[in-house]
């Protein structure tokens, strides 16, 4: 008796221990990518995440019906998203797969954007701010960007808190209005700055010719304010450029690297980059000789770049996003297509060293599913992307640990 009762308790023992292992293992292996609650609901896409360091906020459209589109954002904060708040709606706006509303903010004012059908041409838009002053409830809408009124395309904006204000870059398309005799002139890339409640201020042409629809990108380094984009040259090549204010001028355009992608379409898909002061790190794709996504780095806020390196040339489709961690080290993010497309993101250093490739998500190939978002926050990065499905499009959110990179 007294053996079987040893026995007993060995067994019980053994179980007990197995199953503290078992836990400890299950503690341990965390998933890299945690799902976040979506504040958003059906028929919602293009997203758009701004943080400043300190807030996380993100933008995005809902279809409440055929013609009717609303205007969300909502703030990421103590690792949820608050509840929703409304912007406005219309049923006369330009909603475009990559040239989608985003939303910006500086010491407590905000400011939206969208674009806003100027005549009954498909591609007659302008760009219409939306401010919401600190300490005012009411949105201002519809105010005006640019003031030429020609109906041609105006839009991929990018907004930046500046000064007291924001600042702000845009394509503009007054000069591809056809004049009396057949001819149209080029897209062109234009800046200025905007004020809390709304006065645009110092307008200026800074390129004469660009690439029609890749989206722009700028930060605001120890110097003043970057621009980088899709240029385009008489030879239909579409490289990367960077104009840069530096001691109370814009620089003439400069290109960052030259792939030398001759292509006689826009092929949609713009650069992003990121800095800490004049520490700056660039992203971009093309298929110059075959697809790939590129990153470049420069310490004295892009007077000068490292050479490129590669970050994937399987099969990506670009789409790409940029962090800069610190002035050696970047997370850069993309849309690969194998077997199946995929939401990746890596860790690359500025030695050309480069971690583990994460799959954030499965995605589709087609323009459905946007350009995905990313945002650090804290020690953790936040994903934004649209999921498709048969039945509807809804924005999804998650986040990954800086850590596992």
């Amino acid at each position: 008796m007294r053996i079987v009762s040893i026995l007993i308790v060995l067994f019980l023992g053994f179980s007990s221990c197995k199953d503290v292992g078992k836990k400890e293992i299950e503690k341990k292996e965390t998933p890299v990518v945690t799902a976040i609650t979506s504040p958003v609901e059906k028929n919602s896409s293009l997203p758009f995440l701004f943080s400043d360091g300190k807030k996380i906020l993100m933008s995005w459209v809902e279809k409440e019906n055929d013609s009717l589109t609303q205007l969300r954002y909502s703030e990421f904060l103590e690792r949820e998203w608050r509840p929703t708040q409304n912007i406005l709606r219309g049923n006369d706006w330009f909603v475009n797969w990559a040239d989608f509303p985003a939303i910006a903010e500086n010491n407590g004012s905000l400011i939206s954007h969208v674009l806003k059908k100027s005549s009954a041409g498909t591609y007659s838009y302008d760009i219409k701010l939306n401010l919401l002053p600190e300490g005012e409830k009411e949105w201002k809408t519809d105010l005006p960007l640019h003031t030429d009124g020609t109906p041609t395309e105006h839009g991929f904006v990018s907004a930046l808190p500046y000064k007291e204000g924001f600042f702000i870059t845009w394509l503009d398309g007054r000069n591809t209005e056809e004049d009396e005799n057949g001819n149209r002139g080029a897209m062109t890339l234009r800046a200025a700055e905007v004020s809390v409640t709304g006065d645009v201020r110092n307008e200026t042409e800074l390129d004469a010719r660009i690439c029609d629809c890749c989206q722009t990108t700028a930060v605001i380094t120890a110097n003043g304010p970057v621009v980088m984009y899709r240029d385009r040259s008489e030879d239909e090549v579409r490289d990367m450029s960077i104009v840069r204010w530096d001691d109370g001028s814009w620089t003439a355009p400069q290109t960052v690297y030259s792939d030398n992608w001759q292509i006689k379409g826009c092929p949609v898909n713009g650069p992003k980059a990121s800095n800490i002061g004049n520490a700056l790190v660039m992203a971009w794709f093309t298929a110059a000789d075959k697809p790939k996504v590129q990153i470049i780095f420069s310490s004295d806020g892009g007077l000068g770049f490292d050479s490129p390196i590669i970050v994937s040339e399987a099969n990506p489709l670009g789409r790409v996003d940029v962090i800069l961690l610190n002035e050696h080290e970047a997370i850069v993010s993309w849309v690969d297509h194998d077997e199946k497309a995929q939401l990746k993101a890596m860790k690359v250093n500025r030695d050309g060293s480069q971690g583990k490739q994460y799959v954030i998500s499965d995605v589709i190939t087609s323009r459905q599913s946007g350009f995905p978002q990313m945002e650090r926050v804290g020690g953790e990065l936040l994903f934004a992307w649209t999921y498709v499905s048969k039945e509807q499009s809804k924005v999804k959110t998650a986040l990954v640990p800086l850590k596992n990179f």
